[in-house]
């Protein structure tokens, strides 16, 4: 029963995460490009600041995880 709750809780904090205005929620596997150094971030939940970044949605993106993954 608790378990049951604390993912009713998350999931209620995601949807609350994702009507924000200024904020977008981005659900997958996402990477960003890789860098000189050879270093990237990968995530599966990504919020993104709109306001700040606006393009940053467009630089997270699965292609970005294969590119990263076989090299």
């Amino acid at each position: 029963m608790i378990k049951k709750m604390s993912n009713i809780l998350v999931l209620l904090a995601f949807v609350f995460v994702a009507n924000c205005a200024q904020h977008s929620v981005k659900f997958g596997k996402k990477c960003t490009q890789v860098a000189k150094d050879g270093t990237y971030e990968k995530s599966y939940i990504w919020i993104v600041n709109n306001k700040t970044n606006p393009d940053f949605g467009k630089k997270i993106t699965k292609q970005n995880c294969i590119s990263a993954e076989s090299s």
